[in-house]
């Protein structure tokens, strides 16, 4: 992008709950970008210095055993993005965070044409919002830095690292349904 971010851009912030800390995500293999979580960190301080619309979605499954059910402690945000008095928060119950809720309505509502997402996990919930996201006209950034995923098995049953998850997931979405950047490429656009 040429140019900064227009003031109207919002933060959408993906899915960043105590649940990923749970042991089970690992089952295949270590997460990347350990350091995600400091970049989040910084760029939520740097977003609300601008004082540009922060959403943050939380995902409340409906299954019985997961992370992410109501009342469980993962359900909780992670320190590093705790919200702020007069944050917006969305709440949702499948991986798309305009599937069930009243994103879209309050993003056109607000005049929110331009997205920088990052959250967890990036093959999962990230990926599907943004996918959404590019395929209803909003001009989408995905931080690729402050985003991360796990490894797992691929379709024919082969472990791929956290790495090279992460690397198809962006593959698939950039220049298509969005514009995958870093925390230091986003600061200089703020």
């Amino acid at each position: 992008m040429n140019g900064k971010l227009p003031k109207k851009a919002a933060l959408l912030i993906i899915d960043v709950q105590n649940a990923i800390d749970d042991p089970q995500w690992a089952k295949y293999g270590k997460r990347n970008h350990v350091t995600a979580e400091d970049n989040m960190s910084s760029i939520l301080a740097a977003w609300r210095q601008t004082g540009r619309r922060v959403i943050h979605v939380r995902h409340e499954s409906r299954e019985a055993n997961s992370t992410y059910r109501p009342g469980y402690v993962g359900s909780d945000f992670k320190d590093c993005v705790t919200p702020a008095n007069g944050e917006l928060i969305i709440i949702k119950h499948v991986n798309s965070a305009f599937i069930g809720t009243e994103l879209e309505t309050v993003l056109r509502e607000f005049d929110n044409s331009h997205l920088v997402i990052f959250g967890v996990i990036t093959n999962n919930s990230v990926e599907a919002t943004v996918r959404m996201a590019g395929n209803l006209g909003f001009t989408v950034f995905l931080v690729e830095d402050a985003t991360f995923t796990f490894a797992r098995p691929d379709y024919n049953g082969k472990i791929r690292t956290a790495e090279e998850v992460h690397a198809m997931s962006l593959a698939n979405l950039d220049k298509e349904y969005c514009t995958v950047i870093s925390t230091l490429e986003l600061q200089s656009i703020i």
